[in-house]
């Protein structure tokens, strides 16, 4: 890891991270000599990793938390996490997309905030299976006025929500949702993931919901993934897509600087969100 004394908490954090889940552990003693950090910010670190609940702190060191490839968290558990990086995300994938644009968005907290930034582009249409996403351009449509209800606001966005079963996090899925999506084609597709690996793909614990996400993938022109950089590393029941089928993943700062070549050889375009350098390209 080198000497990455400089780094910020996130970032340095973040390289804790990749090396207990690919170590399975690591000890107090090594991360300070390969931080070059003292004993107590690597102590500090574990605790903040501790308490997001992805690692377990052990006598000298910690452990990655076994979390099962099945559990789905709820919308409203995933919404208190990383916060920052998620707007700033959104932000950076809400300027990719030109008004006009036929897009899609799937289900997730990521894609529930670019769909804030989304509501003054004019003249889109938007494809959703998230019951989340679609309340947000309706609420928004909703505030203009009573005369936007009645005639249409101008410019506002043709809002396409597909039937299924709902899941844990209010996404739709299932066959209904399936047939929906294969019969459309979208410019830009916006897809949350639950995890992200080389090995893996893009996967996520539902089964029906991998099924959903085929489809959106498939009738995608192009596929930008919108996920922090806690997704990566991560590997739910059923993979869906490949890296290789990804156009762009935005991402955040906290993906350490050792892991981004890595992850570039399996991708058209890496875009860390709040990176100036690394955002201009957006």
């Amino acid at each position: 890891m080198g000497d990455n004394q400089n780094l910020l908490a996130e970032q340095r954090r973040a390289l804790i991270l990749d090396e207990v889940r690919r170590r399975g552990g690591v000890r107090v003693n090594e991360l300070t000599r390969k931080l070059n950090v003292s004993d107590m910010t690597v102590r500090r670190d574990l605790d903040a990793l501790a308490h997001q609940g992805v690692v377990e702190k052990v006598h000298g060191g910690a452990v990655p938390v076994a979390e099962a490839s099945t559990h789905e968290p709820g919308f409203e558990a995933k919404s208190g996490l990383e916060q920052g990086a998620k707007e700033a995300i959104a932000r950076t994938a809400a300027a990719m997309v030109a008004p006009g644009s036929a897009i899609a968005l799937s289900g997730g907290t990521t894609t529930y905030a670019l769909a804030h930034h989304l509501l003054d582009v004019p003249d889109l249409t938007v494809v959703t299976n998230s019951v989340r996403v679609a309340d947000v351009f309706h609420s928004g449509q909703r505030r203009a006025g009573a005369s936007a209800q009645s005639t249409g606001r101008p410019g506002a966005a043709t809002v396409v929500l597909t039937g299924g079963v709902r899941t844990p996090s209010d996404s739709l899925v299932g066959p209904v949702a399936d047939r929906a999506i294969r019969s459309l084609h979208f410019d830009l597709l916006f897809l949350g993931v639950h995890g992200m690996s080389v090995e893996a793909g893009l996967s996520t614990p539902n089964l029906a919901e991998a099924e959903t996400n085929r489809q959106f993938v498939r009738s995608a022109r192009r596929v930008v993934v919108i996920a922090d950089h806690t997704k990566w590393g991560t590997v739910g029941l059923s993979s869906f897509a490949s890296l290789e089928e990804v156009s762009t993943w935005v991402t955040d700062s906290g993906i350490p600087q050792g892991l981004r070549a890595e992850i570039a050889e399996h991708l058209t375009d890496l875009v860390v969100a709040d990176d100036p350098r690394s955002a201009s390209r957006a």
